[in-house]
């Protein structure tokens, strides 16, 4: 009898009257949202203009979408496509089945027609997405949770995963949540990216290649775990196989890039310092066309004088008046004309009060 576990969602679908609402469906929308915030904040830092990774997305989520499909599509095909299947039933995503190496190949692809539009360099744009790709990944998996599918093999550890389905041959029990695994391992991933970007400046797609050997190196062991169906070469499953090839082409990247184009790109975006400066220059622009602003300030500016000048320069007025008086009789000491005169005036004066 198992103590504890993680108990599987009755149901993966609520319907809104006719309007079904899927947690698979969310988990993929959630994550993409996820992956277009963080994607812009770190392309924002490194000197790109706001809204490149949105509008670069909008070619890429669509082309990621169609790519993990057709990679599921394909290597699963007996699900579709054998005696008893329902051919029409490959383009019902929202049930689940998206393969991430399609996925990433496709939306590279559509990300590289939205960079050439913006004249972006490709790679800068992939080192700046990739730990959001990790995080979108590690949302994206609980969709598999609400499917109750991609388990591993039966445990009863505390954290295994209750399967109540009996669909598809799913026998109801409790198994390694292999979803949970690959969400855990991808937040990781995320972390990773980040601080070697921060630490080591990687650029020229370094960082993008990093994510894929990370997520490659855990995918491999997770992947071994899971009983799902899938096809064998040499004792492993095929998604082990390309794993280890991606993963070998994805060190082979980092060792040659960082030889042949060592450093981070001075540019990811032309004209975005421009536009900055641009903007900058229509502020100071704005100040100088508004007339009551600078009267404002200037009438602070004016009273601040005069409450200092009331303090410090009275004393000096003052002092500067009674020099000027002493200045002008000791003139008139000297001139002798102007002493005739003032002694004519003292006489009438004297003249006047007598009569």
């Amino acid at each position: 009898m198992e103590l504890a576990f993680i108990p599987s969602p009755s149901r993966g679908v609520l319907h809104l009257g006719p309007i079904p609402l899927r947690g698979y469906a969310f988990c993929i929308i959630i994550g993409v949202f996820v992956a277009v915030w963080l994607g812009n904040r770190r392309w924002i830092a490194r000197g790109g203009r706001p809204g490149t990774v949105a509008d670069i997305a909008v070619w890429a989520v669509p082309f990621g979408l169609i790519g993990g499909r057709l990679y599921h599509v394909i290597t699963d095909y007996q699900l579709y496509f054998s005696e008893g299947r329902d051919w029409v039933d490959a383009f019902k995503i929202w049930e689940g089945g998206l393969g991430i190496w399609g996925a990433i190949a496709f939306g590279a692809v559509g990300a590289w027609i939205g960079a050439r539009r913006r004249g972006v360099p490709m790679p800068a744009y992939a080192d700046a997405v990739a730990p959001g790709i990790a995080l979108a990944q590690a949302i994206g998996r609980w969709g598999n949770w609400f499917n109750q599918e991609l388990y591993g093999k039966a445990t009863d550890l505390p954290w295994a995963v209750e399967i109540t389905s009996t669909s598809d041959g799913r026998v109801p029990g409790t198994y390694h949540p292999t979803f949970l695994y690959e969400s855990l391992w991808c937040i990781g991933v995320a972390l990773l990216v980040i601080w070697a970007d921060r630490r080591f400046k990687l650029g020229h797609g370094r960082a993008f290649a990093l994510y894929v050997a990370a997520y490659c190196a855990g995918r491999f062991w997770i992947e071994y775990m899971r009983v799902d169906d899938a096809h064998h070469i040499l004792g492993l499953r095929l998604n082990n196989w390309t794993a280890l090839f991606v993963f070998l082409l994805a060190v082979l990247y980092i060792v040659l890039s960082a030889r042949m184009r060592p450093g981070r790109e001075a540019v990811v975006e032309p004209g975005a310092e421009t536009a900055a400066g641009d903007a900058g220059s229509e502020g100071d622009k704005d100040a100088k066309e508004d007339p009551g602003a600078d009267a404002a300030d200037t009438a602070t500016e004016d009273g601040d004088e005069a409450e200092t000048g009331e303090q410090t320069d009275a004393p000096d007025l003052t002092k500067a008046t009674g020099t000027a008086e002493s200045t002008d009789a000791a003139e008139d000491a000297h001139d002798p004309e102007d002493a005739k005169d003032s002694g004519a005036v003292r006489d009438g004066a004297d003249s006047a009060k007598k009569g």
